[in-house]
């Protein structure tokens, strides 16, 4: 998934007020508190505040803070885009241009905030095992995705393929939010169009 997913996704109606639309519009404050603040930072107070509900009425929808964080990372999990869940656009572009392409530079509002699965894995440490959970879900289905990818794309060995280019991916993530800048994409993107062509060659 692309770094920057949880501020270009939203939930429908986020932006509704009133009393409908409630628990989209904690999840979406979720989206963006969690995303840029950090999960520990965001008390319920704020995230309420943010919604523009009460806590009983947050509490009336989650039965906890876990519980909202749980829906957050779950939400961008339904909303990923290839290789989990190619769009139309997707499908169109060849199976490494699509691998390519979850390389591509990030265009933050702010700060590099790196992947929030991630973010959410290093926050929740041993307090949320359920987030734990969700994490270990997604990147394994993240990993398997990118090896059908790389089979369709030629590669000798697929599994390694799509493992090494998830190290890569995690790299750059982490160092371009440790440096608050998106060269390290640049330099995986590159790294990465050797490691595939590497991988087709050797099938050859």
């Amino acid at each position: 998934m692309n770094a920057d997913v949880a501020e270009r996704r939203t939930p429908k109606g986020a932006g509704t007020g009133g009393g409908r639309g409630a628990r989209q519009r904690i999840v979406a404050a979720a989206m963006k508190l969690f995303y840029h603040e950090g999960i520990n930072a965001t008390g319920v107070e704020r995230l309420a505040t943010e919604a523009s509900v009460s806590k009983r009425t947050l509490y009336q929808h989650f039965p906890s803070k876990d519980a909202v964080v749980e829906e957050y990372l779950r939400f961008i999990q339904q909303h990923v885009g290839d290789p989990l869940r190619p769009g139309p656009d997707d499908l169109r572009r060849t199976p490494r241009a699509r691998i390519l392409a979850l390389f591509e530079t990030p265009s933050p509002d702010g700060q590099m905030r790196g992947c929030p699965f991630h973010n959410a894995a290093v926050e929740a440490a041993e307090a949320m095992p359920e987030i734990h959970e969700i994490v270990k879900e997604h990147k394994r289905n993240y990993i398997d995705g990118v090896a059908r990818l790389a089979k369709e794309a030629g590669a000798g060995n697929p599994k390694l393929l799509a493992n090494q280019l998830a190290v890569l991916y995690e790299g750059a993530a982490a160092l371009s939010t440790s440096l608050d800048d998106p060269a390290p994409w640049t330099h995986a993107r590159k790294a990465a169009q050797t490691l595939i062509d590497l991988a087709v060659a050797s099938q050859r």
